[in-house]
Formats: C-alpha cells, structure tokens, sequence
C-alpha cells in the first residue's frame, strides 16, 4: 500500500515532534527547490535516495489507440529517477 501525503507528514511530524504545519511547509519547499534545480543544473542527488535527472526523449511515432492510425510523438524533456545504491541494495 502506497503511503499517502497526509500520511508521510503525520509521520515525519511525530517522529521528529514537529507540526504537521511546518513538515507540509518543508514539503512546499523541497518542491520549489528541486523544480528550481532541474530547471537550472538538470540534476538533483537527494542523499540516500537517489538521483533526479532531466533528459531528452527523442520524437517517435505511436499510435491512436481509438482509431489505429498513425501518430508522430513530439520530442520532450522527462523527469529520470535513479535510486541510490543503498537504497536498490536494501530492497534486494
């Protein structure tokens, strides 16, 4: 089961006896910082969890699922994730 927002700030919050006000503020902010970071450096390394990266995904066709007919896919930048070693090894 997937743990929820609501939730991982409840428990950041008991664990480090701080309000859930402030753990959602932290939140906010973490969220300016990586966008910021990923907009200017296109890197991010969150220690021990891993690492974001932006990179190109090049154009492609597809396909219209609806009709069957033949689609080209624009190029555009995609948010990578890349787990830290630890982390991978922790859960092997």
């Amino acid at each position: 089961m997937a743990l929820s927002k609501d939730q991982l700030v409840r428990d950041i919050a008991e664990s480090l006896d701080l309000t859930q006000a402030s753990v959602r503020g932290v939140f906010e902010q973490l969220a300016l910082i990586v966008q910021d970071s990923l907009e200017n450096d296109g890197e991010l390394t969150l220690p021990g969890i891993g690492k974001l990266k932006v990179t190109e995904r090049a154009a492609r066709s597809g396909r219209n699922p609806q009709t069957g007919k033949t689609i080209q896919i624009a190029a555009k930048k995609v948010v990578r994730f890349v787990p830290a070693k630890a982390l991978a090894d922790s859960l092997n």
